[in-house]
């Protein structure tokens, strides 16, 4: 898949999550098989106004290429100004424009899905990032429409393809449906029919299957996994043999699991606190023990977590009473 100049060798792309997707996570997934991953999404007026705690947001890893920086905002002069700050300052090799996050404190602003409510407004927005961002290649995320009566997702896409849009990730859903219902994949294969340029597919790829299956319905270029990854950043590799026609590899033992989640979070607590990066573990490390049996006390133990001390304390504990209830891994 190319997108504009740069060549990503993986259809697999890790979407770009708030909270989610931080480089510790992305560093995780990188070595499980996204070929392309993306920030927590940045805000435009944020940058404008230098705010500290937003450049964290975009530290990329030194050997994470290709990657992308996602913007979001819809004051015209900001982001264009924002894509030029990224630019200059962290030198990615995408930005990425979020027309799709669903959050009302966010579309009822107008940005993220906001945007598509105002066709010609995103594509103006479309083109103040494309002047802030050079050379660099622009991309766009975004939903099918705000509901189901107003879905623009066809004619907005072929307009930011229009203005110079390197490539299109479109999700499945309207914004009202937020993650709920069903992903409607017969849009996503419909604007691939009707561009030129890559498209990215997501929405309901939950296993190695899901993914194959997104992509040969669609004809996608790529597919975004998101949910999906939430504690399992196996999918990746699952993805890779299902779409390759190869047995899909079961999970690792959940001891291997535990060990993935606490490299994870020491990676994380060196590019922040160590306070931070454990209570952002929380909600991870829960996911990494989602479907396993009888682990309602050690998650109630994960809820507490503050420091490193506290999550090898727990995994020592997961390692000894766990592993038995879960040995089919």
């Amino acid at each position: 898949m190319q997108i504009g100049s740069i060549q990503i060798d993986s259809p697999l792309v890790l979407a770009p999550m708030a909270g989610v997707t931080d480089l510790a996570f992305r560093t995780i997934c990188r070595e499980l098989g996204a070929g392309y991953t993306i920030t927590e999404m940045v805000s435009a007026k944020a940058l404008c106004y230098q705010d500290q705690k937003t450049l964290p947001l975009m530290r990329l890893g030194e050997e994470e290429h290709p990657v992308g920086v996602q913007i979001f905002g819809s004051d015209l002069a900001c982001m264009e100004e924002g894509a030029a700050i990224i630019r200059e300052t962290v030198h990615p090799d995408i930005i990425d424009i979020n027309m799709g996050c669903p959050v009302p404190k966010i579309a009822n602003n107008g940005d993220g899905s906001g945007l598509l409510r105002d066709v010609d407004k995103a594509c103006r927005v479309a083109e103040a990032v494309l002047r802030g961002a050079g050379e660099i290649p622009v991309t766009v995320k975004m939903r099918l429409g705000w509901d189901r009566g107003s879905i623009v997702c066809l004619d907005l896409a072929k307009q930011l393809e229009e203005v110079g849009v390197s490539a299109i990730a479109l999700h499945g859903r309207t914004k009202v449906q937020m993650y709920a219902g069903t992903a409607n994949w017969d849009y996503i294969r419909e604007v691939k029919k009707r561009l030129s340029i890559p498209v990215i597919a997501n929405g309901d790829v939950f296993s190695g299957q899901d993914a194959a299956r997104i992509l040969r319905y669609t004809g996608a270029d790529g597919v975004m996994l998101a949910r999906g990854v939430f504690g399992n950043p196996w999918l990746f590799q699952q993805a890779q043999a299902a779409i390759a026609g190869k047995p899909i590899p079961p999970l690792p033992p959940l001891a291997q699991r535990c060990d993935v989640a606490v490299r994870q979070f020491e990676l994380a607590a060196q590019y922040k606190s160590e306070k931070i990066a454990c209570l952002e573990a929380r909600k991870h490390y829960a996911w990494y023990l989602k479907g396993v049996p009888y682990a309602g006390y050690w998650k109630s133990e994960i809820s507490k977590l503050s420091s490193l001390a506290d999550v090898y304390r727990v995994t020592a504990g997961i390692k000894r009473e766990l592993r038995d209830a879960c040995d089919d891994g």
